[in-house]
This record gives C-alpha cells, structure tokens and sequence, in this order.
C-alpha cells in the first residue's frame, strides 16, 4: 500500500452535519448549517462552532452570544444542506424549508423542532482563526425528542438516522460495531 502527501487542510472526517439557530427575536432568527463542530470539553460541557466572518448569523453571533446546535437527520438532509448554501439576508430559512422554531429552554434563539437533539450554548469566548471565528460556548441545556427515549431512560440517539458529513458529501450513518470500553470489557465465563 502506498502514502502520498496531500496538501495540509481540513482532513478530519466524518464530522457531523448540524443546522445551528441563532437570533433572539423572529426577525433575527436564522439557520447556518456548520461542520466545523465539537465537543471541547466534557466538565463542564463545553463545545464550539466555527463560522466564516462573511456570513450573515456571523454578526448575530457576535451580538448575541449564543447559539444552538441543532443535530440533523436523514430526514432533514435536503434542509441541512439548504441552509448552509442560502443566506439568511435574503430567505427567511425557517418558513423555506418548512422548519419548525420552537421555544429553548434557556437561550433566546430558537431550536428547531424536527431536530432529534438540541444543544443550547453561551458564548464564553470567540477566537479569530482567520477564515472563521471559533465560538467557544458552555453547553447549559440540552433538548431531547422523547421518542427516542427507553423506558429506562436511555436515549437511543442512533435510531434518529443522523446525518454525517465527509469532504464535500452528505452520509448516512452505518451499523454499530462495539460501544465505549468493548475492546477490553471482561466476558462473561460459561
């Protein structure tokens, strides 16, 4: 098997494909759809968004200082995409896509409905990067589609049919292959 150099750049994929809401009033309110997302932190809950300088939820964030990171779905492929080569100067994004703003329950901005998790975020600081800025946020509440909910209360975030995004493409996510600590969990004796 061979190696070739590649020229350095943003190679770390998959990443996943989130539709992020910001503005505190109907006629702020907006949708970006980002890839560069993470969590940054577990205690506390910290994650980031980064988003071009040009674009339009840009000055919304800078004004407002918060955000919610809304996880997308098959489902929500068409939208997700949308939103992210559509500018909300000129579409109200919401009503395009047919999405549905509902009330978060700590932030200003919406969350959008049709979203199988929403993450709601505080800014704490903004980091010039240069082509984007990174928005360091804490997480301070996270919404949750009770029909993914287990009777014992497990959330089975996978049968939500998340979205991945990889070099320029759109994903389905694939089949489960172990969970954390598979590789060195004791078996059982027969």
């Amino acid at each position: 098997m061979a190696k070739v150099n590649w020229k350095p750049g943003t190679m770390i994929y998959p990443l996943p494909a989130v539709m992020v809401t910001v503005g505190s009033s109907p006629n702020t309110h907006n949708i970006i759809t980002v890839a560069w997302t993470g969590t940054i932190c577990s205690d506390p809950p910290m994650c980031y968004i980064s988003v071009r300088k040009s674009r339009h939820s840009h000055a919304i964030l800078m004004k407002e200082k918060e955000f919610v990171i809304n996880l997308t779905t098959e489902e929500l492929a068409r939208a997700t995409d949308w939103n992210g080569v559509r500018s909300g100067k000129d579409y109200d994004k919401f009503k395009e896509m047919k999405l549905t703003p509902g009330k978060a329950s700590i932030v200003k901005c919406p969350i959008i409905e049709e979203s199988p998790l929403s993450i709601e975020c505080e800014v704490v600081e903004v980091k010039e990067l240069g082509t984007h800025d990174m928005f360091i946020a804490n997480v301070v509440n996270v919404i949750a589609d009770d029909k993914y909910m287990t009777e014992n209360g497990e959330f089975r975030l996978q049968d939500s049919k998340l979205l991945a995004y990889s070099h320029g493409h759109y994903y389905k996510m694939g089949e489960g292959i172990g969970h954390f600590g598979f590789s060195v969990k004791k078996k059982k004796k027969k």
